[in-house]
């Protein structure tokens, strides 16, 4: 008589971990980011690719698990910041873009980082009548309530 060997436990997210899995981030105000229907997003635990507090929370989930979470206003991407509300002059929007370009309240616009290696986005709270914009430059579920769904679909 021989001993069958054991069924191989999941692997399970840890730190470093490699990770492809679908997930959805949700505010107030419906979906901000949803990968379910679509392509799994595939990213590395502690690079920053997600808040920490959101990675927290993927620490010891079997691949295969699916996982929905409740997590307090401020500790998915921190409080509202008013100093990341700045005003944008017309020169630098026409320097960065097409000086035709037209913005309206509540569009997202994509500034290039200073260094041009990439680009950092704000939505627009107002438009002065000289073309400068007041940006919002705060993550859009800053300080919000937010649910974060998962479903891990490999580790490695």
């Amino acid at each position: 008589m021989t001993d069958s060997p054991a069924a191989a436990e999941p692997a399970k997210v840890e730190p470093g971990s490699f990770l492809t899995l679908h997930y959805r981030l949700a505010g107030p105000a419906g979906d901000v980011i949803n990968t379910f229907g679509s392509r799994p997003a595939t990213l590395s635990v502690g690079t920053g690719e997600l808040s920490p507090a959101l990675e927290a929370r993927l620490i010891g989930l079997p691949e295969g698990a699916r996982a929905s979470f409740e997590v307090p206003a401020g500790e998915a991407f921190g409080e509202r910041n008013p100093e990341m509300q700045q005003w944008v002059a017309k020169k630098l929007l026409d320097a960065m873009g097409d000086p035709e370009d037209e913005y309206h309240v509540g569009e997202v616009v994509e500034f290039a980082t200073p260094d041009g290696s990439g680009t950092y986005a704000g939505a627009v709270l107002e438009v002065r009548g000289d073309g400068a914009l007041r940006v919002d430059f705060n993550h859009p579920l800053a300080g919000r309530p937010v649910t974060f769904e998962v479903q891990i679909i490999g580790v490695l």
